[in-house]
């Protein structure tokens, strides 16, 4: 992390300001934003950004290699097969934990990453308050690729949009304003123009959807989304009261659902690199690694962290009944290398990549990132903290 920059900004910080940045934060969104917000950005150097984009290129190499769908045709659960599956992911995100390695270098770690979309939208928003508030100089970005505000926003319309109109296309979740990420949803259509719906909005004509905008009923060509099957199980009648989605209609989705599934801890034993924890399917173990204690077990079919396996004890491995649907993983340690005022804070990093149809390769575009002062990356675990919580990393131009 860039130490001079670290230090100014701690001197000239004060929880006055920090109010005036959230106040400004939160002014003229249309939902409040129900997640905290940390009291810093984070400010790379220039040497650990690099580290990050190659860590990144690595992983985006095996997606774009032949035979990645084929790999991951068993990742995506029956139930949640979608017709009209596109050729690639729209998003890609890649989630990455600062560590030291056995050498004593600041390194990313890959945590996680996904096929989904995230915070897009806010992200632009969050960066633009943190640099009024705290005058973060002009030469500090949040984007990679030489992109800046309008330019970004191009691609990420280009994205979403693809040939079609704003109102042919949806921002969707299951109940969209009341969603945390409901922020995100709101600052987007401000951006592009696309309407926020939920799932009871939509309005089935044969195989065809639609909406009421502004009193007028239109024809959905694309969604926007934003909803996670498995954030809707635990209601089994749940398309007994709306469209089910599920059905072949004649909608482009973007991201595809197949994609949340495919780019997930699915992917993990299939990458390679440097920054890149060992991983293996659990069925295709050939020996138990000796130093168990350094491993996590965790399912590949559970979300939000259900079932992992933390502590690994003798004869837990044994006692899985499914091992082709778990993995083992190396753990990774994060190290507390942001400075605040009273001690050290860990650091999650998410890069942010944009894949428009059309082009060849994604883009790698803007970033994400969170901190943490407890045992994990997460609000459950950092609830009596400060300097925690959602914030975006700056880096030099």
């Amino acid at each position: 992390m860039n130490p001079s920059i670290r230090t100014t900004f701690n001197q000239n910080f004060t929880e006055e300001k920090y109010a005036d940045f959230l106040v400004d934060l939160n002014a003229g969104v249309k939902s409040p934003i129900e997640f905290r917000i940390a009291e810093t950005p984070v400010f790379l150097t220039d040497d650990f950004r690099d580290k990050l984009i190659k860590a990144g290129d690595d992983i985006v190499a095996t997606i774009l290699k032949p035979g990645f769908k084929d790999l991951t045709e068993r990742a995506i659960p029956g139930a949640w097969r979608i017709t009209n599956e596109n050729a690639h992911p729209h998003f890609i995100t890649l989630d990455f934990g600062v560590c030291k390695d056995a050498a004593g270098n600041i390194v990313p770690k890959l945590i996680e990453l996904q096929g989904f979309p995230s915070l897009y939208g806010f992200q632009v928003h969050l960066a633009e308050n943190y640099r009024h508030a705290f005058n973060i100089h002009g030469n500090q970005t949040i984007f990679f690729n030489g992109l800046n505000k309008s330019s970004y926003l191009d691609l990420l319309r280009k994205t979403i949009l693809g040939p079609y109109q704003p109102d042919e296309v949806v921002i969707m979740d299951v109940d969209a304003p009341n969603q945390k990420t409901a922020v995100d949803f709101y600052l987007t259509e401000g951006y592009i123009g696309t309407p926020v719906v939920s799932l009871a909005d939509l309005i089935q004509q044969g195989n065809q959807l639609f909406y009421v905008h502004h009193g007028e009923k239109k024809r959905i060509r694309r969604i926007y989304n934003r909803l996670i099957f498995d954030e809707i199980e635990s209601d089994p009648e749940i398309f007994d009261k709306v469209v089910d989605i599920r059905q072949p209609l004649d909608v482009e989705w973007v991201a595809h659902p197949s994609w949340f599934y495919r780019i997930s801890k699915f992917t993990m034993p299939l990458l390679q690199g440097d920054y890149i924890p060992k991983t293996q399917f659990l069925h295709e173990l050939k020996e138990t690694p000796p130093d168990l204690q350094n491993y996590v077990l965790k399912p590949l079919f559970s979300f939000a962290g259900q079932g992992v396996i933390i502590d690994i004890m003798e004869g837990d491995i044994e006692k899985i009944k499914d091992p082709e649907n778990w993995i083992l993983q190396e753990k990774v340690t994060y190290e507390p290398v942001l400075k605040s005022p009273d001690g050290g804070v860990k650091i999650e990093i998410r890069l942010m990549y944009l894949w428009p149809d059309g082009d060849a390769k994604p883009t790698l575009a803007i970033n994400l990132a969170r901190l943490s002062k407890g045992k994990m990356i997460g609000v459950r675990y950092n609830k009596d903290f400060d300097w925690v919580g959602g914030t975006v990393a700056f880096m030099h131009k």
